[in-house]
């Protein structure tokens, strides 16, 4: 396909031409998809697109979470393509992901002919009801010359205010016909500053402030962010928590990071929030599992004065009434509060009680013959900083928030959602956005299931991960609520597995069993070492999976 200008049109092309024209004018490098029929015209498209990398998965939901993923690493859009019907239903998971962890994201879905609409057509789906309470928008051209306007504003509506998930319906027999309408490249998009009323009071309230506690996540965070907030959190003696999934945005190592809430956080955390004389959110929406359920900061009204910093002024109040509510991105707001914020020297004793709490939750007594807290800590300790580590949900997720640190922004994959099946596909993604680093996708035998043939898409596109199974037979985390509110009555959460060294092996990767902590090690240098896509399973006990 011809390359064009914003001011040129070419002679003849199809819609489905047009739709991937405007995905190179916004730096889209990589697509992630399963191929369908109702979207042949944007597949035929691509072949003549060398900038644009298309990653085929073996399932739509991996597809989705592979966007997904993209997005949390690169701050940028995720794009996923998949075919109608039972296509896009199961894509929907990577919707639902998106839109609770606030990613940009845009799912490009096949519908049926539009002659055929409203008859209940082969894999017809009515997607504005499907998508509608999940996705920012739901848009459809209605003609192929609608294409570039509707795309462009769907890049626009994914990255505005909260970001977002936004589902582009692309009926099949539209994208055949020709478009003749101009490409638009990406909108500006304008970046709200702190109100100068707004930062006096937040300054004052800092200033005033003997116990008070950061607490960082969300999207918008750059390098720069980071590094800003570590300069600030140190010259003002403020403790830094992360929000659930969020404790790459801070050294872990730093003096002022705290630890994490929410599942396998700092168990003494939640106390110290509560004895807290101020709140300041800066990125995150205090997310439920953030919150401990709303019972750690209770909703709506948290009980300590709460300093929210969002760039959206709809997710302002929505949940948490706030004392002072500032509409700034993270970094913007960091810049504007970087220099004027004074010295907390007396708030020292504080921030101090609070890292050493954390540091003391990193030791736990010795478990045998597996200890999962001891592996957490050696790949912690021997992974490069740089290394991105992917997983979904489950006990074994508790061991990473835990006892690993993470050195780096850019660093850690997964989901607020808590959504199971997502480490495979967000490492394979992770190593074909970043193949210069080392990708670690850490996995309960449950969680690694949902998403084991993705294997076959590390093997296809060469993407060399490590995938760490932690196997114990059971989907642990519902057992171990059947077993705290209904003792001895267990039910549907025991589970029967492949060989899954085997099961490595026959997608050409490598693959081994352990059972013991000492194993742990020598396995992992293997598997660094292989050059390929390695497996370490991990076979552990169901009663010690869940960490303290």
């Amino acid at each position: 396909m011809r390359s064009m200008s914003s001011s040129q049109v070419s002679e003849r092309r199809t819609g489905g031409q047009a739709v991937v024209a405007i995905l190179r004018r916004h730096g889209v490098r990589y697509a992630f998809s399963v191929p369908g029929e109702s979207y042949l015209e944007v597949l035929d498209a691509l072949v003549d697109e060398p900038s644009i990398r298309l990653i085929t998965a073996r399932h739509e939901a991996a597809a989705a979470n592979m966007a997904v993923a993209h997005a949390r690493l690169t701050g940028r859009p995720g794009v996923a393509l998949v075919s109608r019907g039972p296509g896009a239903t199961h894509a929907a998971v990577g919707v639902h992901i998106a839109s609770q962890d606030s990613l940009p994201m845009l799912l490009l879905v096949g519908q049926v002919p539009r002659a055929h609409l409203d008859r209940d057509a082969f894999q017809e789906v009515d997607y504005e009801r499907l998508f509608g309470g999940m996705a920012r928008a739901v848009i459809e051209p209605g003609h192929a010359d609608q294409v570039p306007e509707v795309m462009a504003r769907a890049f626009a509506a994914c990255q505005g205010g909260r970001p977002g998930p936004v589902v582009v319906v692309l009926p099949e027999d539209l994208l055949a016909e020709e478009c003749g309408t101009e490409d638009l490249g990406p909108r500006p998009r304008p970046e709200p500053a702190p109100d100068e009323a707004d930062l006096a009071r937040v300054l004052e309230m800092l200033d005033g402030a003997d116990r008070p506690l950061m607490v960082v996540g969300g999207p918008g965070w750059e390098q720069v962010a980071s590094g800003v907030l570590e300069k600030i959190a140190g010259a003002a003696e403020l403790p830094v928590a992360a929000a659930f999934r969020s404790q790459d945005l801070l050294d872990n190592r730093s003096s002022a990071y705290v630890g994490a809430l929410g599942f396998g956080g700092v168990p003494t955390l939640a106390e110290r929030v509560r004895e807290s004389d101020l709140l300041l959110a800066v990125g995150t929406r205090i997310d439920a599992m953030t919150a401990g359920h709303y019972r750690v900061i209770p909703a709506p009204a948290p009980g300590v004065p709460l300093i929210h910093v969002l760039p959206d002024p709809d997710e302002l109040g929505r949940v948490f009434e706030t004392t002072v509510a500032v509409q700034a991105s993270p970094a913007t707001f960091l810049q504007a509060v970087g220099d004027r914020l004074g010295a907390g020297g007396r708030r020292a004793g504080w921030r101090r009680r609070l890292r050493d709490e954390y540091l003391a939750s990193m030791s736990s007594p010795a478990v045998d013959p597996v200890d999962l807290a001891t592996i957490l800590r050696h790949l912690s300790d021997r992974l490069p900083e740089d290394a991105v580590i992917t997983n979904g949900a489950g006990n074994y997720s508790a061991f990473i928030q835990r006892y690993f640190q993470f050195k780096r922004p850019g660093t850690q994959l997964a989901p607020v959602t808590g959504a199971m099946g997502f480490g495979v596909p967000a490492a394979v993604a992770a190593k074909a956005i970043r193949p210069e680093r080392t990708v670690v996708c850490l996995a309960g035998d449950g969680c690694f299931l949902m998403s084991a043939q993705e294997l076959a898409t590390a093997a296809l596109h060469e993407l060399p991960i490590v995938v760490i199974v932690v196997s114990n037979g059971s989907y642990g985390t519902i057992r171990s609520h059947q077993r705290r509110r209904f003792p001895g009555r267990e039910i549907g959460t025991a589970i029967r597995n492949p060989d899954f060294v085997a099961f490595a092996r026959s997608f050409g990767a490598q693959g081994e069993r352990i059972t013991s902590t000492a194993e742990f090690a020598p396995a992992l240098e293997r598997a660094l070492a292989a050059g390929r896509t390695a497996l370490i399973e991990i076979v552990v006990d169901p009663s010690v999976t869940v960490a303290g």
